[in-house]
């Protein structure tokens, strides 16, 4: 702050604002939900700080009990440890995803390092581990403790393991400064990814170059440039904005500049780029994994997986592009001959024709347009329509409460209550871009739930972030099929959050394997072109007008148009994420250039000189999938083998929707996965069941499908 003759004045707002802290008093709000209204970016480091001082007055009190080492006197109160600072930071970072600014980037700049020393000092505290390991050896099958405390027990005992308490005070010190440095570094990527993104716009003002855009996109481009105080129309990298440009747009000068746009984000030199950045971080969870006694980064990663080890991971890979491949090299040549047929013979295919001749080819053999079904899907009715799926599948119910404050207007929150009409969760929904949020979609949680020492269940608050198409003065916000899938998907993942129902926090809901996570979200997707789910909502929203069953005929028989070629995208998203991080040696090759070699068995259009995927892939560099995105096929593997529950016993099944809540959701990561999989399956899961809702079965070898190791 200036020194200026008001900052006396200043300074004393300031010591009233942090003595009215919100996050240090009881919410006074319904189901005590976070007061959005009452936050001010002043309240965010006092309330750290404060949240910082608690956990470490809790850790001391458990360090210094003069009993014996017990679950009761050390487990059970550690799992309690921290609730004010985790409540403060599950705000802070949720909005910095969600409704960022510049203020906030510089509260995440200064309190990361800080948070992250905090977090070491508690996980490297030896008195506390001694403790902890104590009880461990004591009592890590005393049939005194329930599965969910010894679960617990083991997942404390590792985790202090895997944080450094084993290591010897020299190496502690190089522990803490790896986490420090790697906790600014990746907020850095974030921070670039997003400001690179947000730097770019197609700014057009002659309507004949957008020859070939539907009514739906031209409509919210025009919107953007009023809204950016422009003539014409502007487009930008936001997927709504982005994906039917490319889809659509005749000039094929525009779709190549949009795409260089897009796929050189963050490697251009300028202030934003990420190429040294990703070798930091590549490098820096190396060093850790190696500190701790790991080869690599993914052996670390998966010891506490599903997969276990990288062999396994590399075996799905292995098996999916030897089922897959074939078919997609004759998907990408048929795209091949029919954009030739267009343009002639010498027309070279490149990756920003892609989506505008498949989907040219798709409307060919299945008459099916995207914008065609738009009309249908109406995001309130999409809502709607999934809100309406967990009722029929668990009974429970969503009740807007305008009384909840959010932290957008966008942000709608409901009440969810159980079918006996009890409170069960809250849920906040927010759809649309804007510059101060992050791309893609995502779940997250304001609070989680957890069962107190007086037997009281804590429930979940729960978010579902997008980045839909918006609604424009014209029309109301249409969905394409693509988008109500991802809706289905984050809204997975919410039901997994909503259902939680454990003793402890740890454990609950969302919190299991990361190979796991993605198998309830996966699953809702199945029921995105069944005929009697879209019976219950997909009505045109201007006529009223049901979705013809023709139409959905043509949707199921176009439904694995291309599979092949998209199931070799996510594995080369996959693969790219394990090159990193099998790395046993310093990293410090060319970014571009080692990934193109990593992902090169996958790659079946050219590739293109200066675009890069690593230097804004977040989900691996600052999104917690490193060495992890294998997960959202090895997911699908299982949710293919489990929807088969719903075909069998119909897709509105209660009895399968309560098994599936019972024996899964609610379980959270109280059990294994397997176990937790199995006991609503009643077998493991094997590769062939996806292999035939793909079509792919048929097209491949007569010989055994080779089940992957589970």
């Amino acid at each position: 702050m200036k020194k200026t003759g008001i900052a006396i004045a200043l300074l004393s707002m300031t010591t009233m604002t942090e003595a009215q802290n919100p996050f240090l008093e009881k919410y006074d709000t319904p189901y005590e939900t976070v007061p959005f209204h009452l936050i001010q970016a002043i309240h965010y480091e006092p309330a750290m700080e404060e949240g910082m001082k608690q956990e470490v007055e809790e850790v001391e009190a458990i360090v210094n009990n003069p009993e014996a080492p017990t679950f009761a006197n050390t487990i059970a109160p550690y799992a309690r440890t921290g609730r004010l600072l985790g409540n403060v930071c599950n705000v802070f970072f949720n909005l910095m995803g969600a409704e960022t600014n510049d203020t906030l980037q510089q509260i995440a700049q200064r309190m990361s390092p800080v948070l992250s020393e905090h977090s070491n000092n508690i996980s490297l505290n030896p008195r506390l581990f001694e403790r902890v390991k104590a009880v461990y050896e004591k009592q890590r099958n005393d049939s005194t403790l329930t599965d969910e405390d010894r679960e617990l027990l083991q997942k404390v005992y590792d985790g202090f393991v895997r944080n450094g308490a084993n290591l010897s005070d020299e190496d502690k010190e190089t522990y803490r400064e790896i986490s420090k440095e790697l906790s600014k570094v990746t907020l850095q990527f974030a921070q670039n990814a997003l400001k690179e993104s947000n730097a770019y716009e197609l700014h057009i003002t002659d309507e004949a170059l957008l020859a070939g855009l539907p009514a739906t996109t031209k409509d919210a481009a025009r919107e953007t440039a009023k809204e950016r105080e422009k003539e014409g129309w502007v487009f930008t990298l936001d997927a709504p904005s982005y994906s039917p440009f490319m889809t659509y747009c005749d000039n094929r000068e525009l779709r190549q500049q949009m795409y260089m746009a897009y796929n050189t984000q963050c490697n251009k030199g300028n202030e934003y780029d990420n190429r040294e950045i990703v070798k930091q971080i590549v490098n820096l969870r190396r060093r850790r994994a190696q500190l701790l006694g790991a080869e690599n980064h993914a052996d670390f990663v998966l010891e506490q997986r599903m997969a276990e080890n990288s062999a396994n991971v590399y075996r799905l890979f292995d098996q999916l592009i030897e089922a897959y491949r074939p078919t997609a090299l004759k998907e990408v040549e048929a795209v091949k001959n029919y954009a030739q047929k267009e343009q002639g013979q010498d027309f070279e295919l490149m990756p920003w024709d892609w989506s505008y001749y498949s989907d040219k080819l798709r409307k060919a053999e299945y008459n099916i347009d995207t914008e065609e079904l738009r009309p249908y899907f109406e995001l309130s009715k999409v809502q709607e329509g999934i809100f309406g799926l967990a009722t029929r599948l668990y009974g429970i119910t969503f009740k807007q409460n305008t009384e909840i404050p959010v932290f957008h207007p966008d942000v709608k929150a409901y009440e969810v209550l159980d079918e006996d009409g009890t409170f069960l969760a809250v849920l906040y929904t927010d759809f649309h871009p804007r510059a101060s949020k992050q791309s893609g979609a995502w779940m997250t949680s304001f609070k989680g739930q957890w069962i107190d020492e007086n037997g009281n269940n804590s429930r979940p608050h729960v978010s579902v972030t997008m980045n839909f198409t918006k609604p424009t003065a014209e029309r109301p916000a249409l969905l394409t099929m693509g988008e109500v899938k991802t809706f289905l998907h984050e809204f997975g993942h919410a039901i997994h959050g909503l259902m939680a129902n454990t003793k402890y926090e740890a454990m609950s809901g969302t919190s299991v394997y990361r190979d796991f996570v993605e198998m309830p979200s996966q699953l809702m997707e199945n029921w995105a072109t069944e005929k009697e789910f879209l019976h219950t909502f997909a009505t045109h929203y201007q006529t009223g007008e049901m979705i013809p069953d023709e139409l959905i005929d043509r949707i199921r028989a176009a439904q694995n148009f291309n599979v092949a070629y998209a199931c070799l995208r996510q594995v080369s998203f996959g693969m790219l994420d394990m090159a990193y991080y099998s790395l046993s040696t310093p990293f410090d090759q060319d970014v571009e250039t080692f990934e193109k070699k990593a992902w090169e068995a996958t790659q079946v259009l050219p590739a293109v000189e200066g675009t890069c995927m690593s230097v804004q892939f977040s989900h691996i560099m600052d999104g917690g999938y490193s060495a992890g995105y294998y997960g959202y096929k090895w997911a699908e593997v299982l949710d293919a083998d489990a929807f088969a529950v719903f075909q069998e016993k119909g897709l509105f099944s209660r009895e399968a929707g309560e098994k599936f809540r019972r024996e899964l959701l609610e379980k959270g990561g109280t059990v294994h996965p397997m176990q937790l999989y199995k006991n609503f399956r009643g077998k493991e899961a094997s590769i062939e069941a996806l292999l035939r809702r793909n079509g792919i079965l048929p097209a491949i070898r007569n010989e055994k499908v080779r089940e992957r190791r589970d």
